[in-house]
């Protein structure tokens, strides 16, 4: 790399945090964004959701001072709000809040491309300042990864690979059992945002996915190509199913150039959610690899750089909003290509007649 400075694993604060206001209080605002909030000294002022009931629970666990009970309440506070709902209900949400408001939503930016349209359209309308907490790019081990990359440490960069092979607890999600889009659009999403943060959205995508035996969702294994230029390739393969024991159990993010290396190991992801230590190794050409010491772990940190980046820039601290809108509908955009890439026929392969199953023709037959 260029310098020896050490490598950024956290974006910096807003100078004047404003007090947040969490509309939904499911598990992932249990597990990551209150946790993430209290390390990073944000002020929750309040809560809501339609279970009165749950949030009074998380309030009283959590020392939140106020539950609203009405949407309309929890909207008229002078505060940021975070839309930690399904995104289902985030169109009405996202309307029920003022004009000019900054709110930062659950990802996925609605459940296509569709509905990403429409939630840009009403942020737009409304002139509100909205990003979605595509978070796994503001993750230690990614900061730290796109700053050695910004720092020419990869040089000419040649691969991108994303592969898992483990066993995820899909019972944890029962409101997935009813959608007919699960896998990319719900996990997979995390790699493309962030394989969009490295290097930008690609020329198109070729993708498949499949169901397995043992589930009842819709599929959950996957299989992606992301098309560049000639000298990258970029490929997913994700399989959530791999019940064989640790040992071959794999969650990876690898990156290449023409000069240097980094493999990142996604520890949330093996044992989930009790996990794993995530890990960052970088190697330049001819030289041994190193471990770089995190500062943090993808849960609970990754979720305090997209509430840190939306209050910066409604403040005119950050130039860019790095998952507002436009850049979120762009993620969306690319998870309805890999849709759409499934729905193609693949390529037939040349066979003679006699030859249908790539068996030998008996003697005598042409």
């Amino acid at each position: 790399m260029t310098n020896d400075a050490p490598l950024r694993q956290a974006w910096p604060m807003p100078t004047e945090p404003r007090p947040i206001v969490v509309l939904g209080t499911g598990g992932i605002v249990r597990d990551a964004h209150l946790p993430a909030y209290r390390k990073a000294g944000f002020v929750v002022a309040g809560l809501y959701d339609r279970d009165v009931a749950r949030a009074e629970a998380l309030a009283a666990e959590w020392g939140v001072e106020r539950v609203y009970r009405t949407l309309e309440e929890a909207a008229a506070a002078d505060a940021v709000f975070d839309v930690a709902a399904p995104p289902v209900a985030h169109a009405e949400l996202l309307d029920a809040l003022p004009e000019g408001a900054v709110a930062l939503m659950q990802k996925p930016f609605g459940r296509d491309l569709a509905m990403a349209t429409r939630l840009r359209d009403i942020a737009a309308a409304k002139r509100q300042t909205v990003a979605v907490n595509f978070q796994l790019r503001f993750s230690p081990m990614m900061l730290a990864m796109r700053d050695a990359l910004a720092r020419g440490h990869f040089g000419e960069l040649t691969e991108i690979e994303v592969h898992l092979n483990l066993v995820t607890p899909w019972h944890l999600f029962p409101h997935l059992k009813a959608d007919e889009r699960v896998e990319i659009v719900s996990h997979s999403i995390h790699y493309l945002d962030t394989i969009r943060a490295l290097v930008g959205s690609p020329l198109g995508v070729f993708a498949r996915s499949y169901g397995h035996p043992s589930s009842d969702l819709a599929p959950t294994r996957t299989s992606a190509i992301l098309d560049y230029d000639d000298a990258q390739r970029v490929t997913l393969s994700i399989n959530h199913h791999h019940d064989f024991g640790r040992r071959f159990q794999d969650a990876s993010f690898r990156v290449e150039g023409s000069e240097g290396a980094a493999m990142v190991k996604l520890g949330l992801l093996l044992d989930y959610p009790t996990g794993e230590p995530d890990e960052l190794w970088l190697a330049r050409r001819g030289e041994d690899w190193r471990q770089v010491p995190l500062a943090g772990a993808w849960f609970p940190d990754a979720f305090v750089g997209p509430m840190a980046n939306l209050q910066r820039y409604a403040a005119g601290e950050d130039d860019m909003l790095e998952t507002g809108a436009p850049s979120a509908w762009a993620t969306m955009a690319l998870v309805e290509a890999c849709y759409t890439a499934m729905a193609q026929p693949a390529t037939p392969i040349p066979q003679e007649h006699d030859n249908q199953h790539g068996r030998t023709p008996a003697k005598g037959r042409a």
